[in-house]
């Protein structure tokens, strides 16, 4: 049985990001990843502005830049017998934070784990799979978890960090239950080639249209990243189809990719995302703090996730940071991260439910098979709403800076 000052439950983008802040601020943080890499596809792979700022605040951006990905500019809407509509422009946002980058998400955390392993108070141990949580006198000590040989282990600790996604062992644990809002569509990822004679710089995202389905194409230096969305529930029935099916699906939404459908070899090609949006009443009990999707799932729709769950651990470690160092984390104190965070996600999943009202429900009911006419007529004639868009997506509501405990110089980044 180890003591640490800080459990991290969950080694993604949250758990990660949390780590390497406690860690910067003197806190002894321990991470629990319960696999034994980061290698898993299809996970959020975008790196909002935000985050991009909050990297260079820590003063590893430039390490950052080196890393292979490409960079989303715009979002546009196809238009029958005309060019696409632009809906967002990220280029329109002041540099060097006008774009999202877009990498698979192991690079970007073990970017984060190598970054952390050089404070001495961190430790990060994979395969290490949280069974449940350790209570004594009221209050929670610690977690219990599985090691990779079976064995049951315990890790004590001044405060636990639930980061470990929208299925969390300890949120359930702990007995708290999110409030779940309607999602009319699942998604199936999947890929596509890009030809050589079309690689380049990345346009964007292109969604193609049709009654009661929808496809989304974004675009990579060597790959299309797909998303397929239909009414949720149809997963059986999609399968049912067998692999020809699924294809005559795509090469129907989209003809222009018609010729490389057969680069979906099996239905083990498509990684089912079961959509969720929901939140918790509240994110805490005493010695326990959920944050991330742990706290409050997301929809895919507008890729907000990982920013909204970066933004959580930024508030967790200014807040939590002089309270660990004292060595006790009070109630209180995990009042203040909940009450910092909450709006920010009460705005967005708004937005997003709006979005499913005005869009994707008529589309999976069959009774559109187009972009709204509304948002095609003032992306065309209101120039400010082709900001509005980039802006919220970038950045969001209240978006975070790095503590002063947790940054570093470093040359200013190029645009």
């Amino acid at each position: 049985m180890e003591k640490t000052g800080c459990a991290v439950v969950g080694g993604g983008p949250a758990g990660m990001m949390l780590g390497l802040l406690l860690a910067r601020a003197g806190v002894q943080v321990t991470v629990l990843e319960k696999h034994a890499d980061f290698l898993r596809d299809f996970r959020g792979d975008t790196v909002h502005p935000s985050t991009i700022r909050l990297i260079d605040e820590l003063g590893l951006g430039q390490d950052f830049r080196q890393l292979p990905q490409s960079r989303l500019k715009n979002v546009a809407f196809p238009v029958p017998g005309g060019p696409p509509v632009t809906m967002g422009d990220f280029n329109a946002l002041p540099p060097p934070y006008n774009y999202v980058a877009m990498m698979p998400q192991w690079d970007f955390l073990n970017f984060l784990a190598a970054a952390a392993a050089e404070e001495p108070g961190f430790t990060l141990l994979m395969s290490r799979t949280a069974t449940g949580l350790v209570r004594n006198g009221g209050r929670v000590r610690g977690v219990r978890f599985r090691t990779p040989d079976g064995t049951q282990d315990e890790l004590l600790a001044d405060v636990v960090i639930a980061t470990d996604g929208r299925h969390s062992v300890l949120r359930a644990a702990a007995g708290l239950a999110p409030k779940e809002f309607p999602v009319p569509f699942d998604t199936w990822w999947f890929r596509l080639p890009r030809y050589a004679s079309e690689t380049g710089e990345v346009a964007g995202i292109v969604p193609a249209f049709g009654p009661g389905e929808a496809l989304l194409a974004l675009f990579r230096n060597d790959y299309y990243q797909m998303g397929y969305l239909a009414a949720k529930g149809t997963d059986a029935r999609i399968r049912a189809e067998g692999v020809e099916g699924f294809r005559r699906r795509v090469a129907a939404l989209r003809p222009d990719l018609a010729d490389r459908v057969d680069a979906i070899r099996s239905l083990d090609d498509l990684h089912w995302l079961d959509v969720r949006l929901n939140r918790l009443r509240s994110w805490h009990i005493n010695g326990l703090l959920c944050i991330g999707d742990a706290a409050h799932a997301m929809s895919p729709a507008g890729g907000v996730g990982i920013n909204l769950a970066i933004q959580d651990a930024v508030a967790t470690a200014e807040y939590l940071a002089p309270a660990l160092l004292r060595g006790r984390v009070s109630t209180e104190d995990l009042k203040k991260v909940e009450r910092r965070r909450r709006l920010p996600t009460v705005i967005v999943q708004t937005v997003q439910r709006v979005m499913q009202r005005a869009v994707f429900v008529p589309i999976m009911t069959g009774k559109r098979s187009k972009a709204p006419a509304a948002a095609l007529f003032f992306a065309r004639h209101v120039p400010v709403f082709r900001t509005i868009i980039p802006r919220f997506i970038a950045f969001g509501p209240r978006p975070e800076h790095a503590p002063a405990f947790a940054r570093r110089a470093e040359p200013q980044p190029q645009p």
